[in-house]
């Protein structure tokens, strides 16, 4: 990922802007102009939207390398989501009609956000499907087994994830409840197949834990 940022290609580097934001800035908010998309060159961002009563909605954590705010190059509508540091982090700005410049001089950037666009429409599929088949444990369940899959680090049959979710922020991504999670949870290391604190998962053995997924 990162393969458009202009520092990453040596070249045309007046077109985009760094900047750094601190743990819990918005880098975005909803009704903000979308007329720029962004790279994470450092740090962690989710985005999200706030449903009734301003419940937070988690729809993707974002890490290193990886492109968001990318509906600018199809809408000149307002933003209908937020973005949202979750640690200090580092973005790549550039403006959509400095990326269109890109994209005439590199027909791999073209080709870039094309896979991004269908990996995305892809995985908001693969949501929907889960919150109308499956029960809020296997939720969860399932929401492990994709960070583990994603972001994980195998340690012998183990596999390790670092910078775990709070329980909150698990629950605004599945759909669930804080106290569901933490049952969830609970009940998963009880039965020695994770284990768990604020800074990392262990997941003990991933097909046993795949079979608890009703």
């Amino acid at each position: 990922m990162g393969i458009f940022c202009p520092d990453k290609l040596h070249k045309n580097t007046e077109l985009h802007q760094e900047k750094v934001f601190k743990k819990g800035e918005y880098i975005y908010v909803r009704d903000d102009e979308s007329d720029t998309v962004f790279m994470l060159v450092k740090g962690r961002v989710k985005i999200g939207v706030y449903g009734e009563a301003d419940k937070e909605i988690i729809k993707a954590i974002l890490g290193k390398g990886e492109v968001f705010g990318e509906l600018a190059l199809v809408s000149n509508d307002k933003r209908n989501e937020f973005a949202q540091a979750m640690e200090e982090t580092e973005v790549c700005m550039i403006r959509k009609d400095n990326l269109h410049l890109l994209f005439r001089d590199r027909s791999s950037i073209q080709s870039f956000f094309l896979k991004l666009f269908g990996s995305r429409i892809l995985a908001l599929e693969n949501r929907f499907e889960r919150l109308v088949f499956k029960d809020s444990r296997s939720r969860v369940i399932d929401f492990l087994i994709e960070l583990a899959d994603e972001s994980g680090e195998r340690v012998g049959y183990e596999i390790v994830v670092r910078k775990f979710l709070t329980h909150q922020e698990i629950a605004n991504i599945t759909a669930t409840s804080r106290q569901t999670v933490t049952t969830v949870l609970n009940d998963l290391r009880s039965k020695n197949l994770i284990k768990f604190d604020r800074r990392r998962l262990l997941i003990r053995d991933r097909e046993k834990l795949a079979l608890e997924i009703s």
